[in-house]
């Protein structure tokens, strides 16, 4: 059986019914994907209880000129661990390119640019991951539940949390309401 293709750069949208409640209508940006494992950014839900002046309160940084805002919840992995999910005017040291896309850097450095005003001129912040061992996502990606489509930057960064699923849906010529839960039988 040939490798599936990888997902990097693409969105992935979890279907209704996955049988996973962290999942559940999710949208994930796919930063890696490769033999060796996936690594996504959820962008689809945010983080209870916590802002972005928060977090750098946190993490003892001066919040500066950054606007406050919603962190998202990046994944069920490493829930306390951050990552920035932003436009490719930036690069930091450690930041990963994503298929000339966007970027992803999980240091303190693109925090710090942002709250002074020379970061990335889009960004979303969002702690934890979707991860995926070798081969799982492959064999994910075989069953149902996931839909992989084109990333859309406007959908990453311009649509609120909560209506990106339906709106990732809908770039990808699906009518959201039409989709049921379970599946029927023949």
């Amino acid at each position: 059986m040939d490798a599936p293709a990888s997902l990097r750069g693409q969105l992935l949208l979890a279907m209704p019914g996955i049988g996973d409640p962290r999942f559940e209508k999710a949208v994930i940006a796919m930063c890696a994907h490769d033999e060796n494992g996936a690594l996504g950014v959820g962008i689809d839900r945010v983080m209870p209880g916590i802002t972005l002046h928060g977090l750098l309160e946190q993490l003892d940084l001066d919040p500066g000129i950054a606007p406050d805002c919603d962190i998202l919840l990046g994944g069920p992995v490493e829930q306390r661990r951050g990552f920035v999910l932003h436009s490719t005017d930036w690069l930091g040291e450690d930041s990963l390119l994503v298929e000339d896309r966007w970027c992803l850097t999980s240091t303190l450095d693109v925090l710090r640019a942002i709250a002074a005003g020379n970061g990335p001129a889009r960004w979303v912040v969002a702690l934890g991951y979707a991860g995926w061992g070798e081969g799982q996502l492959d064999g994910e990606m075989r069953r149902h539940g996931w839909l992989a489509t084109p990333a859309d930057d406007g959908l990453i960064f311009d649509h609120q949390p909560a209506r990106r699923w339906e709106a990732a849906m809908r770039s990808a010529g699906i009518d959201p309401r039409l989709l049921a839960a379970t599946s029927g039988q023949a």
